[in-house]
């Protein structure tokens, strides 16, 4: 995969991805592994979110193909302050890497951050964080109400 490590190669890779899911990165600035995403959902689409204005401005320009082609979108919001926007569908797979709200170092912010993730996933949607094998899957207490 051009333009990742292998780091993030290995993270994208152990991704259950399947073509036409709806995919949510959390903190994902510069872009290149939601990019590599969104290629591998094809139709489905994968909305990055940061809660830095730098962030997502680099997501921005280091993915305006994808953008424009509709397949990727990205929103200036911190994790614990994302919800879905009226009418928009819940994501099969939501994923962070390197977020403080989920590795441990803001274990306040997680509590949150996990209740909104928890509420924007479809039935049986999953998260998962680096710091596994190369992931690690955080199983949400919590069940949004349909």
């Amino acid at each position: 995969m051009a333009g990742l490590s292998a780091r993030l190669a290995a993270i994208v890779d152990a991704l259950p991805l399947r073509p036409g899911m709806r995919v949510l990165e959390i903190g994902g600035a510069p872009g290149a592994a939601a990019k590599a995403v969104a290629h591998r959902v094809g139709d489905g689409h994968v909305l990055v979110v940061d809660r830095s204005a730098r962030g997502v401005a680099l997501i921005e320009r280091n993915a305006a193909g994808e953008i424009d082609a509709g397949l990727l979108s990205v929103r200036c919001v911190a994790i614990e302050d994302f919800a879905l926007e009226p009418g928009e569908a819940r994501f099969d797979i939501a994923f962070a890497v390197r977020v403080g709200a989920f590795d441990g170092r803001h274990p306040r912010a997680g509590v949150l951050a996990k209740s909104r993730v928890a509420a924007v996933l479809a039935p049986g949607g999953r998260l998962y964080i680096d710091g596994g094998d190369p992931l690690k899957e955080i199983h949400l207490d919590t069940c949004p109400s349909e």
